[in-house]
């Protein structure tokens, strides 16, 4: 593998769609804890979901890819801006 695919970045990410109450939280920590990808996902007051995952590239692409997938999940937009790492950061969360 190069570096490029064992690089650890960390993304925060804006979910748009329909994506409250279809158990993408649920499918979004069992993704990622699938991948080894480690974060936090959650709610917003605007029906949106934030997520903050870090992993390698294709982790974090695995772990959307098996999201979505959902039975329900409809993701219409996505918005993903890179930003700094959490050292220590051991497991991935949902954040009431």
């Amino acid at each position: 593998m190069s570096d490029y695919e064992n690089k650890i970045i960390r993304k925060r990410i804006g979910v748009y769609g329909a994506v409250q109450g279809v158990g993408f939280r649920y499918r979004a920590e069992h993704a990622a804890e699938e991948v080894g990808a480690t974060g936090w996902v959650q709610n917003e007051p605007d029906g949106s979901v934030t997520m903050e995952i870090q992993g390698t590239e294709e982790q974090i692409d695995k772990a959307f890819l098996m999201i979505s997938q959902g039975r329900y999940v409809n993701i219409e937009k996505m918005d993903a801006k890179s930003i700094p790492l959490i050292e220590d950061e051991r497991a991935f969360r949902t954040r009431e």
